[in-house]
């Protein structure tokens, strides 16, 4: 009788010791605006758009000014994000996904959702897919028990809002969807604040076109595009309340961050150019995170990052080992976060579809092509104006990639350049067109 009931002592002790590490796992929020661009935020040095609840974010934990998107549209970011891995792994490089095509997540990818829901998280994602414009791509096949929002860009039709499977509306009235990803999202929280719980809050918004409701319109002093950013910047404010509300401040990780540079309207700050180029404007992009508890207040770091990285931290901060059966060219940026640590890449590779545009390491940035008109001009080619080693350009010194430095520090250049050379081998990169080279 002794031994049974010290059995029974023995397994009541590791129940109640399972259930308490249950309730302490952390809970994480990501949140991804659309088309937002570096400069859009206080934080990041606007003046005319209004954002006190971001800028409080970032006061209250760490934001980085050398953050990428991992592509410079849409679709290849927001896989990038989710994965951990390159959008050229993942074949999400000839266009976005759209209704008319066929592009999509493919169903072996393993999301932040799918890795986070196997270790008993509750999962959602509020707002803007955009990794496959079918039912049959959408996001309750990648790991997310909720899914509320819309398959693809709101310039694409048809436009409709989905709950779970089924559409809710259509036509969509985008005066307030923030706002009811907003609702959806508190609603989520309400229901998992005693469970751990993962939630991916892609909003639609600032991608044109753009709508705002009555609450907004006309608030800010940069048009209706900074009434929108407004606008997210209030769901920050009241998903930040809820927390708060809740008791979840301290057990929670926040994340916020752009997919790629601004579109016609929006910021690139002091960076060159915006989204679609291989510049800085197109792919630098803000990044916060605040979790009161872990992350020390009133951090700025310059380590260079990318959103391939997010996966890889959540994951690391969750005691989750990472899929073993695949590449994760994502890092955890734990150190970063926590330990004032330097970034973990030795190169950052800056994509322009399938094919390596930019490379990245510590200070300096090697530009082998972008967008110019209809055009795609080769930097590094034998024949072409600036002969086959690229522009090279020190972002230390010369942040807005004015003047090139290849002359001076050739050897640098040639170093980035085989690295180049490298990652088209390692992630089967295709080699860049001869174009406009000189006759």
């Amino acid at each position: 009788m002794l031994k049974s009931r010290a059995v029974s002592l023995l397994l009541s002790t590791l129940c109640c010791s399972l259930l308490a590490a249950q309730s302490e796992k952390p809970n994480f929020i990501v949140v991804m605006a659309d088309d937002l661009g570096f400069g859009d935020l206080g934080i990041y040095g606007s003046t005319l758009i209004d954002t006190p609840n971001l800028d409080r974010m970032a006061k209250e934990g760490i934001y980085l000014d050398s953050f990428y998107a991992s592509a410079n549209v849409c679709t290849a970011s927001r896989g990038g994000l989710l994965t951990g891995r390159y959008p050229i792994r993942l074949n999400l490089v000839d266009d976005v996904a759209r209704p008319s095509n066929q592009i999509h997540l493919h169903e072996s990818e393993i999301t932040i959702a799918e890795a986070l829901r196997e270790n008993g998280y509750s999962t959602a994602l509020f707002g803007k897919w955009h990794l496959g414009s079918r039912v049959e791509w959408y996001p309750l096949n990648h790991g997310f028990d909720e899914f509320y929002g819309a398959l693809h860009s709101n310039d694409m039709a048809p436009f409709k809002l989905y709950r779970d499977d089924k559409v809710i509306e259509d036509p969509v009235d985008q005066t307030t969807i923030t706002q009811r990803y907003t609702t959806e999202a508190i609603r989520f929280i309400e229901e998992n604040k005693n469970n751990p719980f993962f939630l991916y809050l892609p909003h639609s918004f600032p991608h044109v076109p753009l709508f705002v409701s009555e609450e907004f319109e006309g608030r800010s002093a940069a048009g209706l595009y900074g009434d929108v950013v407004e606008t997210i910047d209030w769901s920050m404010g009241k998903i930040f309340e809820a927390l708060e509300d809740m008791g979840l401040e301290d057990n929670t990780m926040v994340i916020f961050t752009s997919d790629n540079g601004p579109w016609f309207e929006g910021s690139s700050g002091q960076y060159r150019d915006r989204k679609g180029s291989s510049w800085e404007g197109g792919l630098r992009v803000p990044f916060i995170a605040r979790w009161p508890s872990v992350i020390e207040p009133g951090q700025r770091s310059s380590a260079a990052a990318m959103n391939i990285d997010v996966l890889p931290t959540i994951l690391d901060f969750a005691k989750i080992s990472q899929p073993k059966d695949r590449a994760i060219d994502g890092k955890s940026l734990k150190g970063i976060l926590t330990l004032h640590e330097n970034t973990p890449h030795e190169v950052l590779y800056l994509f322009n579809n399938d094919r390596i545009a930019g490379v990245r390491k510590g200070k300096w940035k090697l530009v082998v092509e972008s967008f110019y008109r209809s055009g795609l001009p080769s930097f590094d080619n034998t024949n072409s104006y600036y002969g086959p080693n690229g522009l090279l350009f020190d972002l230390e010194k010369d942040p807005t990639e004015t003047y090139s430095y290849t002359r001076e520090n050739l050897q640098v250049a040639r170093e980035l350049h085989k690295l180049l050379e490298k990652g088209q081998t390692d992630l089967k990169s295709h080699v860049l067109p001869n174009m406009w080279n000189r006759p």
